[in-house]
């Protein structure tokens, strides 16, 4: 195989891991919500929780210092690799921009990623998980 195809499979397979990421956090937020209107005890899944409070922090606190995604640096640098264009700047800025035409400034994301991981916080006092010991 030629090796341009394989760093193209590569960076598209850290694509596809990216948008699942986004998906795990976006997605995960509204089930939890529909999770406690339905009574659906997975909801509150400690496991489940902190991996999803995790991951929103993860993004928060690069938001907050700058920090462009490592997911889209490899990317980019995989596409590099494989002769692709890359596209400059943070992941959701660059599919916002391509699918919305909307540009901000950095701060847009930063507070908008904030104000999410706030309702995420707000979501564990709502449908509060169950403690580690209990059984289920």
């Amino acid at each position: 195989m030629e090796s341009s195809f394989l760093y193209h499979l590569a960076a598209d397979l850290l694509l596809f891991a990216h948008v699942s990421f986004v998906a795990f956090v976006v997605l995960g937020l509204l089930l939890i919500f529909a999770g406690r209107l339905l009574r659906w005890g997975w909801v509150r899944n400690p496991w489940f929780r902190i991996a999803h409070l995790a991951a929103i922090g993860i993004v928060v606190v690069q938001s907050w210092f700058g920090v462009i995604c490592p997911l889209t640096t490899w990317e980019m640098a995989l596409r590099e690799r494989a002769g692709d264009v890359a596209y400059s700047g943070s992941f959701i800025a660059h599919w916002l921009q391509a699918i919305l035409y909307y540009e901000a400034p950095a701060w847009v994301f930063a507070v908008c990623y904030t104000l999410f991981g706030a309702i995420v916080v707000a979501s564990w006092f709502w449908v509060r998980p169950r403690p580690f010991t209990a059984s289920r």
